[in-house]
């Protein structure tokens, strides 16, 4: 069900992270805007990318998560989640991040974000909807919100 573990770190200078990240993985970007950039790794499976964002609040990890194969999936990690009275919200047909996503999302006891999220398409917008507080790329608000999951139908 899982395909990648995602991490999403804030940095302040995209071109620096990109010249160190390439040496580091040893592989190119799978996507890069003026305020963002994403490699996926087959080995280790990782979906990691970076977010021009300020550190004074939320220091530099953004949020993690997992990437899925499908809405399916999603679904039903989201439907444990809720039964497990963890599931804080549920955004389908979301866009963020430059994609269009399926997702959840769950904070850990100390405020840590995670999603579980499926892409179905690429976006050339990194956002849709009202502009939202970037300090956290796509994440839902910071007061976690208990709510009903599986209302929304494909």
């Amino acid at each position: 069900m899982i395909k990648r573990m995602h991490v999403a770190v804030n940095c302040t200078d995209l071109e620096a992270s990109l010249e160190f990240y390439r040496n580091f993985f040893g592989v190119e970007p799978t996507k890069v805007k003026e305020n963002y950039a994403k490699f996926e790794l087959d080995t280790p499976a990782l979906h990691f990318s970076l977010n021009v964002r300020p550190f004074e609040k939320k220091g530099v990890l953004n949020h993690l998560g997992f990437q899925v194969d499908n809405t399916e999936d999603v679904i039903q990690m989201g439907n444990r989640l809720r039964e497990a009275g963890l599931l804080t919200i549920d955004e389908m047909g979301t866009t963020c991040c430059y994609a269009v996503q399926d997702k959840v999302w769950v904070y850990d006891p100390d405020g840590n974000a995670w999603e579980i999220f499926y892409t179905s398409a690429d976006s050339e917008f990194e956002s849709a909807g009202e502009q939202r507080d970037i300090s956290l790329c796509c994440a839902p608000p910071s007061a976690p919100v208990q709510v009903q999951f599986g209302s929304w139908k494909k």
